[in-house]
Parts: C-alpha cells; structure tokens; sequence
C-alpha cells in the first residue's frame, strides 16, 4: 500500500521565503525588467518594440524621480482640475479676443 506524498507548506517553519516577504522586498527595492525585440527581413528592420517595466511601490518610484500617475488626467483627480483650470482660462482669453466689450462687462 502506498501513502500519498504529501506537497510541501508553502508557509513552512524552516526559515524559507514566503509570498508576502518577497513581495515585501519587491516593492521596497524594485525591480527592472528591460527588453528590446527587433524584427529584420533581410537586414531592414520592420519592427522595434523597446519593454521596460519597472515593479516598485510609490515610495520607491518617488525616490527614483517616478511620478508621472501624479499629472496624468485620467489617473489622478488633481491632475483633471489643473487641466480643467488651465482650459478655462484659455478659453476665457480666447473670448475675451473675439469679444473685447463683452469680456470687461462680465468682469467684477
């Protein structure tokens, strides 16, 4: 009779690495990934793709200089109204161009 064998604790007590502590070290040190994939035919290139993935938290990012989510419209609220501002006030001036009179009378 034969007993099944049984698949090791990935939790186990023997001082190995689990999920959690290498994501931990993950995103405190971050990791590069970088790549470049040519396609020739016949020594002409057709096609370059350049990969570059970066696995950090947003601490670790800020500290590299990485912080393009914070003006970026679609990922941050901040972002949206500085751009909403900034429209307005363009399109205020644009006006007050076509419609000189018109601008200084809505003026407080």
């Amino acid at each position: 009779m034969t007993t099944p064998s049984r698949l090791p604790d990935p939790y186990a007590r023997d001082g190995g690495a689990n999920l959690a502590d290498i994501l931990e070290r993950v995103l405190d040190k971050g990791v590069v990934i970088a790549g470049d994939i040519r396609i020739n035919l016949l020594d002409i290139e057709l096609l370059t793709i350049k990969l570059r993935l970066i696995v950090a938290s947003v601490d670790k990012a800020k500290e590299m200089g990485i912080d393009w989510w914070e003006d970026d419209p679609a990922l941050s609220s901040r972002a949206r109204r500085d751009e909403l501002a900034r429209e307005n006030a363009e399109l205020r001036a644009r006006l007050a161009q076509l419609e000189p009179g018109r601008a200084q009378e809505e003026a407080p």
